[in-house]
């Protein structure tokens, strides 16, 4: 878990010490959060999906948890989202299939992430039931408007205005997509061409999102994808893939630049891109200085 907590710091550090919108939903009270996202993020919102091939409820989840036991949680502990709220003093915010519209809880964060899910509504699909980023934004299209209903249109936009919208996705279209030999995407497209769907995707839903109200997000960069297990093991030597990891810069390259315009072209939006890539690259190449032992796996 040092991992993500690193994460979390840095995503944190980069709002608090950037200035401007976020640093004032930061300093100025304690933050709504909402998340979007894929197997990183997700608190349980699989476990609803009764065909779901994504879940996470074994009982060697968990085991760090508060609880003891899984909870849906692709992880044996917590989240970036759940180390993050921790950080603003706030509670974890409970997956959105959890939550009744006419609960009270619709009027605070509220976690959207699915395990499996992708930027790509075509992603992810052989895990048959899934909430693609797509999905995700209807259901906060869901609860903004179950928000409007309990406190009224002007009180529900200044909620979501302030609050903080954290969206890490698009591991699984490379991992879980483009890279799969069996998946169209990687066939019909080339890199360069597949990065330009990608953006054109996110141009379009981060728009959305800014036209419900979306105003301080975070897009959660992509990590050195050629490092994880899945891919080491298609090395000689259990090493990392290089091609893969340079994918994920280009990744990062193009999601900063997009950024950068809507920020540009959305009054009062203030979009920031988290370098999960480079934390996540210092913990593999440095991981005494965190207390980390083995970052490495073994091809015999």
């Amino acid at each position: 878990m040092a991992a993500l907590a690193a994460v979390a710091v840095l995503v944190v550090a980069m709002v608090t010490g950037g200035g401007g919108a976020v640093a004032a939903v930061v300093t100025s009270k304690k933050p709504v959060i909402y998340i979007f996202g894929d197997s990183m993020s997700d608190v349980g919102n699989n476990n609803y999906l009764i065909l779901s091939l994504a879940k996470s409820d074994y009982p060697w989840y968990g085991i760090d948890y508060e609880t003891g036991f899984p909870t849906g949680r692709f992880t044996n502990g917590r989240t970036i989202g759940d180390i993050m709220a921790a950080k603003f003093g706030v509670p974890p915010p409970p997956p959105f299939l959890s939550l009744y519209m006419t609960d009270d809880e619709v009027l605070g964060g509220v976690n959207f992430a699915s395990g499996g899910a992708g930027l790509l509504n075509e992603t992810g699909i052989y895990f048959v039931q899934y909430l693609s980023f797509d999905n995700q934004i209807s259901s906060f299209e869901e609860i903004k408007n179950a928000m409007i209903a309990k406190i009224g249109k002007k009180a529900a936009e200044e909620v979501v205005n302030g609050a903080i919208f954290q969206v890490g996705l698009g591991s699984n279209d490379y991992i879980n997509n483009f890279l799969r030999p069996f998946m169209a995407d990687g066939i019909v497209y080339t890199h360069e061409e597949f990065i330009g769907l990608l953006m054109d995707t996110m141009d379009r839903q981060l728009t959305r999102l800014y036209d419900l109200g979306a105003r301080n997000v975070w897009f959660s960069g992509l990590a050195p994808l050629g490092c994880i297990p899945s891919q080491r093991v298609l090395s000689d030597d259990g090493g990392c893939l290089d091609d893969v990891n340079a994918y994920a810069v280009q990744f990062n390259a193009a999601a900063r630049n997009l950024l950068e315009r809507l920020n540009a072209k959305l009054p009062g939006a203030s979009m920031s891109l988290a370098d999960c890539y480079s934390v996540v690259m210092e913990l593999i190449e440095h991981p005494q200085k965190y207390g980390l032992k083995l970052v490495t796996m073994q091809v015999n």
